[in-house]
């Protein structure tokens, strides 16, 4: 199947779309992580990328469609994929469709309230930018435990310092939402009438959500 995630900042698409991808035979793929990986290479289009992004610009859509393109196009894709970052805003979308044909979107839905806690207590590895949370959010119908690292201030996976970053600080999260609702939200109503989005309301960790998301995507088939 041919996947989006959608949904605002620090909702989860991420972690649930990498611990989705392999149950479902699929790839998880993230624009940022392409980005890094095409100028990490020295690809023609990660040169041009990395001109606009060291000088402080966004990276031209045709440049991103060109990457997302190029990764789809891999065998390991063939079956399907889930997009995480990606289209963000509708001329997005609609480059999107030019290149392939997308099965349904996974609109993840999280209070703002919520969403502030749970971005301003993640943690990211600065050498391998893995994630984690230092908070236990616990309301009326959700229940989602931290996912602290084993030893405090420490990656797991390759033993890196943990961070906060600037953009997870509560004033730039609101800002980051306002932003979201402005120019990304739009695309869930794009996608309405297609037919193709399946509302998911978060109620749990990601224990309790991948198996969730993957009934509702199973029940849509």
């Amino acid at each position: 199947m041919k996947l989006i995630f959608l949904g605002p900042p620090g909702v989860g698409k991420g972690t649930y779309a990498s611990r989705i991808g392999p149950k479902m035979d699929i790839p998880h793929i993230s624009t940022g992580d392409l980005l890094r990986e095409e100028t990490k290479q020295e690809t023609e289009l990660g040169k041009k990328a990395k001109e606009y992004m060291d000088a402080g610009n966004l990276v031209p859509d045709e440049l991103v469609i060109g990457m997302l393109k190029k990764r789809i196009e891999k065998p390991d894709a063939g079956k399907g994929f889930i997009l995480d970052g990606f289209p963000r805003t509708i001329p997005q979308a609609e480059a999107l469709d030019t290149i392939t044909n997308i099965d349904a979107v996974v609109n993840i839905i999280l209070k703002d309230e919520v969403l502030v806690k749970k971005i301003a207590a993640r943690r990211v590895c600065k050498d391998c930018g893995d994630t984690y949370n230092v908070v236990h959010i616990k309301e009326e119908g959700l229940d989602m435990p931290p996912l602290l690292p084993k030893e405090e201030g420490k990656c797991d996976k390759c033993g890196g310092e943990l961070y906060q970053r600037d953009d997870d600080k509560e004033e730039v999260v609101r800002d980051r939402l306002g932003v979201y609702k402005k120019q990304t939200a739009p695309l869930i109503e794009y996608y309405k009438n297609k037919g193709l989005v399946v509302d998911v309301q978060v109620t749990g960790g990601p224990d309790v959500m991948v198996p969730k998301i993957i009934k509702a995507i199973k029940n849509r088939e």
